[in-house]
């Protein structure tokens, strides 16, 4: 049976909570605790999220010819090739060992983008902010800050968040073990198995508007080199950066080819805009290739690259075109933080923040 035609985009589609300016000023405050926490034991200011990088890989997205115009849409409108940063990550806020099994996130920068720009949205770029799980762990902003709060509460101390993070996960990794079940929900929360990133699917989790209608974002590895990665497990307890010097040692070995793919939603019912609990299922919104990403064998880890992106750049869903506007309650809470954290940043390490053209590759 054909799948549906896509949800055309409308202002309406959102549904905003009465409390949300309120719960984005406690996120902030709560983000800020861990800010100053980890600023203060490491003498430097690292992201409230995803603190820990992996990997900074450059490479070439490159958009498909001939899509159909419900894909071809805001980037995706005109074929071509555009530079990219590839930002492999644990999604912690604290520079945690490998030996700890966290999930896996990816942020992607396309650079050189032109069109009508997100409100605050410097530069020419357009960011994309994944993680390799399907669905976000609460339904709405004010869930998340109440588990944020009782992490923020512990860090006194760096060890405080280490302990804290340690114990979650041991006790995540219990229940895996008891059931025998690794859902997408607990996947989210942390437990999942300590697998090789260039392996991994990555989604966006929430979901964006796409030109005239909405979609979600998947990056998913696609050349034979990943696909072996793809679920290998990585042993951290060798070395607190042990995926970073896999991944060091992978990709000067071999190049990397990744899908960028579409998921148009489909129903509203079934495909929420403001519940990225729900998984939108593929039997009824399948993924759709709209570009490749191709990283050439290069050093992952190479010292100018990684000042020059892991220190000098943020990423943000709210960084790129209004084609690709943010949607949802989740989506509208990452805003002011994201900005919040790289400020801070910014201000602490004494290293501005910019947003960077195709020369910069």
């Amino acid at each position: 049976m054909a799948a549906a035609a896509p949800v055309r985009f409308t202002e309406n589609l959102e549904t905003r909570q009465d409390d949300e300016e309120e719960t984005i000023g406690q996120l902030n405050a709560a983000f800020d605790r861990i800010l100053g926490t980890t600023a203060e034991d490491y003498g430097h200011a690292v992201r409230s999220v995803h603190a820990k990088a992996h990997g900074i890989l450059r490479g070439t997205l490159t958009v498909l010819p001939g899509l159909p115009p419900e894909l071809a849409q805001g980037l995706f409108a005109t074929p071509g090739e555009h530079r990219v940063f590839m930002r492999l990550s644990t999604n912690a806020g604290d520079i945690l060992p490998d030996a700890i099994s966290l999930p896996r996130g990816l942020a992607l920068k396309v650079l050189d983008v032109d069109g009508e720009r997100l409100p605050g949205a410097e530069g020419r770029t357009q960011d994309f902010v994944m993680v390799n799980g399907p669905v976000f762990q609460t339904k709405t902003a004010d869930k998340f800050l109440g588990s944020l709060k009782k992490l923020a509460g512990t860090t006194d101390r760096l060890e405080g968040v280490k302990t804290a993070v340690s114990a979650v996960m041991r006790g995540v990794n219990s229940a895996l073990q008891t059931v025998g079940v690794e859902s997408p929900a607990v996947q989210s929360l942390g437990g999942a198995p300590n697998v090789d990133p260039l392996g991994e699917t990555y989604y966006s989790v929430t979901p964006f508007r796409y030109g005239d209608y909405v979609a979600k974002f998947a990056v998913v590895p696609v050349s034979p080199d990943l696909l072996s990665r793809t679920r290998q497990e990585i042993d951290g307890s060798a070395d607190p950066d042990m995926i970073r010097l896999t991944l060091r040692g992978e990709m000067a070995l071999f190049d990397g080819v990744w899908e960028l793919r579409v998921q148009l939603c489909r129903d509203l019912e079934t495909q929420p805009i403001e519940d990225p609990t729900v998984e939108w299922q593929e039997a009824d919104a399948p993924f759709q290739t709209v570009a490749t990403i191709h990283a050439g064998r290069q050093d992952s880890w190479d010292d100018a690259q990684v000042r020059r992106v892991d220190e000098a750049m943020r990423f943000s869903p709210w960084t790129g075109l209004a084609a690709h506007r943010p949607l949802g309650n989740i989506n509208r809470a990452r805003k002011a933080p994201y900005e919040h954290s790289a400020e801070y940043r910014a201000r602490f390490n004494g290293c501005p923040i910019h947003e960077p053209a195709g020369t910069d590759v």
